[in-house]
């Protein structure tokens, strides 16, 4: 590990490690990156420079590419940030792309690279960093791989790492890595070409054949469980099993219990009624959760939950779209909820826990790697 003293500040550069375990996962973004661990003693400039060009396949506002960094605080609070979100590059022309931003007295690293996202060629070549020094002058700091020359050997960046997370190598199935021989400088550069990625609108209503409330009700209701689907669907059995303490929720559990509060909604509200003995059999657990729950909901993959998930959800939106507004309008005659007011506490109770999939998702610690000892050899 290098090590570099300045009065201002003192890093450690951890850039790469090509030796982790790789994760494939599916996505519309990819990304790569170095990271510096940080102390400084005062607020610190910092710029990051790179060329760049994206060859866009398809609507410019759904693909694209950029720089990013990030400084991490302590406490894991996030300090800056830019990912070139308001200002995505978009043309197929190299041209030099600058982020600047401050290290203050709570950094303890700094990550930055390069990201796109969807359908297209994307180019990066020629990384740049610098620091400010005790006299206020940025100063340039060593990059590994800088410009690319070292190349790619399936799939991997050599000394950077695919993906934004330390210790997390991740490989996604849409984008494909590799060298090419277009540059700004040297012999090689960075080419990343992302295929066959479908992104939808981000729009609310017009759903075909549902009447106007009726489908913002079920473009919102997707919209949520596109998230809950984002955030688990590369998960592992050990992470959906995983128990943060003994009295919360495996996340496999949390999964299953919006589908049982979904059905519970469906039979409330489209035939009068609550769960009958048999239906009670197969959801009554997963909509109470508890310590029941926490031992029922364990040892299945996450396709296994998703796809229950999806096929009450198929069934909501069958429903829906055979009610209209005026419907939607109707007070249960066994309580003094509406129709609409039913669906919207589906809506945001599937935002309630997806805020907890969030939070039990950001502590789950790496999965222990067993260790085998030698076999004693006997006399």
């Amino acid at each position: 590990m290098k090590k570099v003293l300045l009065l201002v500040f003192v890093f450690s550069s951890v850039f790469y490690s090509n030796a982790q375990e790789v994760k494939e996962v599916s996505q519309y973004w990819t990304s790569f990156s170095q990271y510096l661990d940080i102390v400084v003693e005062k607020d610190t400039k910092f710029k990051l420079v790179g060329y760049a060009k994206s060859n866009i396949v398809s609507d410019s506002s759904k693909s694209g590419s950029g720089l990013w960094a990030r400084v991490d605080n302590k406490d894991k609070e996030l300090g800056f940030f830019d990912n070139m979100g308001d200002r995505p590059i978009l043309v197929n022309k190299w041209e030099q792309y600058k982020i600047e931003g401050v290290l203050t007295k709570d950094a303890v690293s700094l990550s930055f690279g390069g990201l796109c996202f969807g359908n297209g060629e994307f180019y990066f070549d020629k990384f740049e960093l610098f620091i400010e020094n005790k006299k206020g002058v940025l100063e340039p700091v060593a990059i590994d791989n800088f410009s690319f020359e070292e190349g790619i050997t399936n799939g991997v960046i050599t000394k950077w790492n695919t993906g934004i997370a330390r210790g997390k190598t991740v490989k996604v199935k849409e984008f494909d890595i590799a060298s090419t021989s277009d540059t700004v400088d040297g012999k090689s550069a960075l080419l990343i070409t992302g295929s066959g990625i479908a992104i939808n609108n981000e729009t609310i209503g017009n759903i075909e054949g549902a009447s106007p409330q009726i489908g913002s009700m079920i473009s919102m209701l997707e919209d949520l469980k596109t998230r809950v689907e984002y955030k688990v669907k590369n998960m592992s059995q050990y992470e959906i099993d995983y128990l943060h303490d003994e009295k919360a929720n495996r996340i496999g559990a949390l999964i299953m219990h919006l589908a049982a509060a979904e059905k519970y909604y469906q039979v409330y509200t489209f035939e009068g009624r609550g769960f009958n003995e048999e239906e009670n059999e197969k959801w009554l657990d997963a909509l109470n959760l508890g310590e029941v729950a926490r031992e029922k909901y364990k040892g299945h993959e996450i396709s296994y939950y998703l796809d229950i998930y999806n096929e009450v959800r198929a069934e909501t939106i069958k429903m829906l779209k055979q009610k209209d507004d005026k419907w939607f309008e109707e007070v249960q005659p066994s309580s003094t909820m509406s129709n609409h007011y039913c669906w919207y506490h589906v809506m945001e109770h599937q935002s309630s826990h997806l805020g907890q999939i969030l939070f039990l998702a950001k502590r789950i610690p790496p999965e222990p790697v067993a260790t085998v000892l030698p076999e004693l050899i006997k006399d």
